[in-house]
Formats: structure tokens, C-alpha cells, sequence
């Protein structure tokens, strides 16, 4: 059985729409193992946004994901990942698909509603780090 990390952004609990994220994971059939809300400070954002934590843009990050709360989810099923991926669309909530929560719900590239892991080894990272 693969495991993923899945993360409602600060946009999510704004909107109210954790809940609606959290049905369509269940929904699809995978079932949501561990779950805990935070509130994320810098420091652990510069590690899981190490990609980018030299780009110009990232205090608007850190600025975005401090704004709130999150909701940290382990999230367990066959090939989860990969379903997982497809169930949010891509990042950019403007290209996103109808049916997908990026496509229905986010209003752009940024505030995006949900974080995935992109595969199965970032997976286990995430979860280490947001959940010991």
C-alpha cells in the first residue's frame, strides 16, 4: 500500500472547503491515515520549499502559508500518488480541469487550495517532516 502527503493550503480553511477536499480523497477510495491542523513558520517552509527558497518570490510563499492554517493528511491506497496528483490537477488552477479541485476551486497559480507529494520517495520526506 503507497502513501502520499497531502496538505490543505491557508486559501482552503479561508474558503472552507477542507471539508470538500477531504471527501473527494475519501470519495476516490483512499483512506486518510493520520491528519493534524498547523499553523507552519518559516523555518519549516525554507525546508519544504528548499526548490525555491532562493527565488525572488519566496517571502510571498512563506507571506501565503503563514496566513493560516493547514492541514497536514498521510494518505494511503494503490497507487496513490499518482491518484492523488490527478485528483488536484495541476498547479496552475487557471489550466486545472473541471472536476479536479484545483480546476473547480482555485482561483490561481498560487493559492492553489492543496499540496501533494510528486512521488513516493518526497512522500515519505513529507511525511517524516510533518509528522515525525
Amino acid at each position: 500500500m503507497e502513501r502520499t502527503y497531502i496538505m490543505t493550503k491557508p486559501d482552503a480553511y479561508k474558503r472552507g472547503l477542507i471539508g470538500e477536499i477531504i471527501t473527494r480523497i475519501e470519495n476516490k477510495g483512499y483512506n486518510i491515515t493520520d491528519m493534524k491542523m498547523m499553523n507552519l513558520d518559516e523555518a519549516i517552509l525554507k525546508e519544504h520549499y528548499a526548490h525555491l527558497a532562493d527565488k525572488p518570490f519566496f517571502p510571498e510563499i512563506v507571506e501565503y502559508m503563514t496566513s493560516g492554517p493547514v492541514v497536514g493528511m498521510i494518505v494511503q491506497g494503490d497507487n496513490v500518488v499518482a491518484g492523488m496528483r490527478s485528483i488536484m490537477g495541476p498547479t496552475d488552477g487557471l489550466e486545472a480541469p473541471a472536476g479536479t479541485i484545483r480546476g473547480d476551486y482555485a482561483k490561481d497559480k498560487s493559492e492553489n487550495l492543496v499540496h501533494g507529494s510528486d512521488s513516493v520517495e518526497n512522500a515519505e520526506i513529507e511525511i517524516k517532516r510533518f509528522f515525525g
